[in-house]
């Protein structure tokens, strides 16, 4: 019965110490899985939210990283531009001051620099953020490319791709450079813009919105191709919400309904769109002409003032007008969606999609001589 007995207990404690065994074998397995997937899911909001933090080596290659290290690149930076010497600065920005710089691997770039005063402004620090955060979203060809950042209790700054020929406005606004942009770089340039809108708006999670689409945002490489940019004012487009904000955007190219509505939609963006397209065309701001269109479009005769306009006479006197059959088609098809895109009414406005794809279309030839054509006529027609 002894015998028994020390035989029985010390079973029953082996198999009581097994089940616990088993238990904790279970609970452990468990736990290092939910343990991983937790990790996994840090690591992976770590890499969406702050990409790649390593550190960059002395004097190397910013390029290599997403953000990097802010002692050594301020260290890079100052030596660059000799403290941001005023002989490096190539413009101002919304906020800040453009700088270009050489670095010590050679590579130029761009810098938007936040100075003292402008860094302690809350609203444009929220900007520079905001750019930031839009730019760390976005990989487009025709949207600039955003490097990195530097956050240093001296000063911020931005670094960009160097865009060599600077802005669109600048190159417009100067004869001889304008006389270079013929239009078969015109015409690119607009499908640029388009194609970058159209991603914003339809490719990303969530939609973005611009809200400052002007000639002067737009850039342009050593080979004219354009670059939208200056992502201060951009802002997520959520769904089911009001998205009312604050009026934002450049005079002359905001929507007619914003200020009323302070609730920005992509339409807003689309008109903005037309605007610059127009702009590119006649080589200046449309100024009193969309006003014409704006009317025009509201009036259900046909013996509206805009039937008089022809597309000719608006069209930028610095350039031989379109000879070359593909290119005047796409001239005409460019003014015919940017007039559809400045629309009074939002809703009687083409999507940037549309647009987009519009311009990927084979140009049909034309049923009359491009002179004979006129700003009524291209109003007409459904887009």
């Amino acid at each position: 019965m002894q015998l028994h007995m020390k035989i029985f207990v010390p079973g029953t404690i082996i198999l009581a110490v097994f089940c616990f065994g088993y238990l904790v074998v279970i609970l452990c397995q468990r736990a290092r899985n939910c343990f991983g997937y937790l990790v996994v899911i840090l690591c992976q909001r770590a890499r969406k939210n702050q990409s790649d933090f390593r550190l960059a080596p002395k004097n190397g290659d910013l390029f290599s990283i997403w953000n990097f290290d802010g002692k050594i690149a301020y260290e890079d930076i100052i030596e660059a531009t000799e403290d941001f010497d005023i002989k490096y600065c190539i413009g101002t920005g919304t906020y800040g001051s453009v700088y270009r710089a050489q670095l010590p691997s050679g590579k130029v770039v761009a810098l938007k620099k936040l100075h003292h005063w402008e860094a302690e402004e809350p609203a444009l620090f929220k900007s520079f953020s905001n750019e930031v955060r839009m730019l760390s979203e976005i990989r487009h060809r025709n949207i600039v490319k955003l490097h990195g950042f530097c956050l240093h209790k001296r000063c911020m700054f931005l670094v960009y791709e160097y865009k060599e020929r600077g802005s669109l406005f600048s190159v417009l606004s100067n004869d001889t450079e304008a006389a270079e942009l013929d239009w078969t770089k015109r015409v690119h340039i607009i499908e640029g813009l388009a194609h970058a809108l159209s991603y914003m708006h339809q490719n990303c999670t969530i939609p973005i919105l611009h809200r400052n689409v002007t000639t002067s945002n737009i850039l342009l490489n050593s080979e004219m191709v354009a670059s939208l940019s200056d992502f201060g004012t951009a802002r997520l487009l959520f769904p089911n919400s009001s998205n009312r904000t604050m009026l934002a955007g450049t005079r002359g190219y905001i929507a007619p309904e914003l200020p009323y509505t302070m609730s920005p939609t992509k339409k807003c963006d689309v008109y903005s769109f037309g605007v610059v397209a127009l702009e590119i065309i006649m080589g200046r701001h449309p100024g009193e002409l969309f006003s014409l269109v704006a009317t025009s479009s509201l009036m259900s005769t046909k013996s509206s003032l805009g039937l008089h306009i022809m597309l000719k006479d608006v069209l930028d006197p610095r350039l031989s007008p379109p000879r070359i059959q593909p290119v005047a088609s796409s001239v005409v098809m460019l003014a015919t969606l940017a007039l559809a895109c400045l629309r009074s009414i939002p809703k009687s406005r083409p999507t940037m999609e549309h647009v987009s794809k519009e311009l990927l279309n084979r140009r049909p030839k034309l049923p009359k001589p491009l002179h004979e054509i006129s700003i009524q006529e291209l109003m007409n027609q459904e887009m």
